[in-house]
């Protein structure tokens, strides 16, 4: 199949488009702060630079439901909740003279069924300090744990269940 056959089969409608944009202007205005003429252009050339890119490499052909984009805030409170968690425990571990860290390898069966779930919780584990998803393999996360506490978190599958909430189709 010739590259500009499989671009078109993935293009985003203008309703999509218009979204997206939307919600990435929205996003950009928010998270600058700052409302001058020069940086709201460059925050449109942003914008417009990611939609390409996302059409570009197919981003549009998963669907996300708006009850998905509805339960997105719930997430993101609760991972910046376990970031803050585990921010706190990493840098007691720094500063602690002895250094008492514990590695461990865990490996999460997952129910998750599409990549995009897999690839949300894979993220969400991720952004924790002191948590690195490794390996994504079928249903299985092979994740870095610098303690037991943070292991012991990932086997209680909150996480899991957190990012299944949003039910991504």
């Amino acid at each position: 199949m010739e590259n500009s056959t499989v671009a078109a089969k993935y293009t985003a409608t203008p309703r999509q488009s218009l979204g997206a944009f939307i919600v990435l202007m929205i996003s950009w205005l928010l998270w600058s702060g700052i409302y001058k003429p020069l940086l709201i252009g460059l925050g449109v050339f942003s914008c417009l630079l990611s939609l390409w890119l996302a059409r570009r490499t197919g981003f549009f052909r998963h669907a996300i439901s708006l009850r998905s984009l509805l339960r997105l805030p719930a997430l993101w409170w609760w991972v910046l909740k376990e970031v803050v968690k585990s921010s706190i425990e990493v840098a007691r571990i720094v500063l602690s003279p002895s250094l008492p860290i514990q590695p461990e390898l865990v490996e999460l069966t997952t129910s998750e069924k599409t990549d995009s779930g897999k690839v949300i919780l894979g993220n969400t584990i991720t952004l924790a300090p002191g948590t690195v998803t490794i390996d994504v393999d079928e249903d299985r996360l092979l994740v870095h744990c610098l303690t037991t506490n943070s292991a012991a978190s990932l086997r209680s599958r909150e996480a899991e269940h957190r990012v299944a909430q949003l039910d991504i189709s």
